[in-house]
C-alpha cells in the first residue's frame, strides 16, 4: 500500500516522500481502516517540520484524521468488516495512508450512512474543538453573542455553527472578501475583515457598548490581547491557539474585573493531533447531532499532491478544511 512518510524533516514538499508500505494489521482492541478520505491540518506541516509538540522519530506518516470502512480487527474488537467510520490514527503512523491502524475504544467512531467520507474526516477536530470551546469551557447559553475569529478557518466555521446552532448571535472575523462571505453564508450575523476593520469597535457598536460574551480564539497573540477589549461583564474568552513546541504558551485570559464575571477565567483550550484533544470523542459526537452542522470542504486533493496542498494550507489562502482521496 502507499502512504507519504518522512525521512527527514523540512516543509512538507521537502519532507514527504509516497512510498510503498507493508499493510498494518490489527493488535488486540485494534482496527485496520481502509481510508477512503483524510483530512490535512496546519499541525500536519508542523510535524512535518518537527515544530509540533509531539516529534515523532523518522521515519513517520502524518496524519490525524480519516474516515474509511473497517477492513479488519484485531482481539477483542466487534466492528464487522465494512462498517464506516472516522477514525483518529496515532502516531508514527497517521493516516496520510491507504490503509491505517487505530485503536478501538477511543480512536474509531461511527459515521452516518448519509455523510459523505470527505466530510467525516473533516468532522472530528475542528468540532471536537468548538464544542467543547464554546459548551463545556464557556458555558454557551441562547441569545448570548459570540464572537468567532478566523471564521473561515476550520475551527473558526465549525464554531460559528455550532454557536448558530446553540441559538448564538455570531460576529466573525476573517482576512478578505471571499472569506468574509464565507462566514455569513455560514451564519454569521456580522462578518468583519481584520485587514479593513477594527473587530473592537465593530464589536461594541454592534452590541451597544456591551461586548461579546463569548470570544472564541483560534488565533491567539495580539488578537487575543485585544479581544480581551471587547468581552462583556461575566464574559469569557476562550483560545484554541496552539503553539509550536518551544515557544510561549497562549497567556491564561484574565477577566476585566474578577469580581463582576461569573465565569471563571479559562485557560488555553488546545487542538491537536489525536495524542492530544482528539482523544475525547464527546464534543464532535454532540456536535453531530445539532441542526446546521456540516463540515465546509475547500478542496478535495489528489493523494499525490498532499504535499502542495499541506503548502496551500499554510499559506493562509484556504478556507475550512483541505481533505485528500487516496483512492481518486
Amino acid at each position: 500500500m502507499r502512504a507519504w512518510r518522512v525521512h527527514e524533516l523540512g516543509d512538507p514538499k521537502d519532507a514527504l516522500r509516497l512510498e510503498e508500505v507493508e499493510e498494518p494489521k490489527p493488535g488486540p482492541g485494534e482496527v485496520v481502516v481502509e481510508v477512503e478520505a483524510a483530512a490535512l491540518n496546519f499541525f500536519d506541516i508542523l510535524l512535518c517540520q518537527g515544530k509540533y509538540q509531539e516529534r515523532p522519530e523518522p521515519p513517520f506518516t502524518p496524519g490525524a484524521e480519516v474516515a474509511g470502512t473497517v477492513a479488519g480487527a484485531g482481539e477483542g474488537v466487534a466492528l464487522a468488516p465494512g462498517t464506516r467510520v472516522l477514525a483518529t490514527p496515532p502516531l508514527p503512523d497517521g493516516g496520510f495512508a491507504e490503509k491505517v491502524v487505530a485503536p478501538a475504544e477511543g480512536g474509531v467512531f461511527p459515521v452516518p450512512e448519509n455523510m459523505p467520507y470527505e466530510k467525516a474526516a473533516a468532522m472530528h477536530i475542528v468540532y471536537q474543538t468548538a464544542y467543547m470551546g464554546l459548551h463545556r469551557r464557556a458555558g454557551l447559553a441562547e441569545g448570548e453573542t459570540v464572537l468567532v475569529h478566523a471564521g473561515a478557518g476550520g475551527v473558526g466555521s465549525a464554531a460559528i455553527q455550532v454557536a448558530r446552532a446553540a441559538g448564538a448571535r455570531v460576529i466573525s472575523t476573517s482576512g478578505g472578501p471571499e472569506k468574509v462571505r464565507v462566514c455569513e453564508d455560514l451564519g454569521a450575523e456580522l462578518s468583519l475583515d481584520y485587514r479593513e476593520d477594527d473587530f473592537v469597535d465593530a464589536v461594541k457598536e454592534a452590541t451597544g457598548g456591551r461586548g461579546a460574551d463569548v470570544i472564541f480564539d483560534p488565533v491567539g497573540g495580539d488578537v487575543f490581547d485585544r479581544s480581551r477589549r471587547c468581552v462583556a461583564f461575566e464574559g469569557a474568552s476562550s483560545s484554541s491557539a496552539s503553539p509550536p513546541a518551544g515557544s510561549p504558551r497562549p497567556r491564561k485570559p484574565r477577566p476585566r474585573q474578577k469580581l463582576l464575571r461569573r465565569r471563571p477565567p479559562l485557560g488555553p483550550l488546545q487542538q491537536g493531533h489525536a495524542g492530544g484533544s482528539g482523544r475525547e470523542p464527546r464534543g464532535s459526537r454532540r456536535a453531530l447531532r445539532l441542526r446546521g452542522i456540516d463540515p465546509l470542504i475547500y478542496d478535495t486533493v489528489p493523494f499525490e499532491n498532499l504535499p502542495d496542498a499541506l503548502g496551500l494550507l499554510g499559506s493562509r489562502k484556504t478556507y475550512g478544511k483541505l481533505v485528500t482521496r487516496p483512492k481518486g
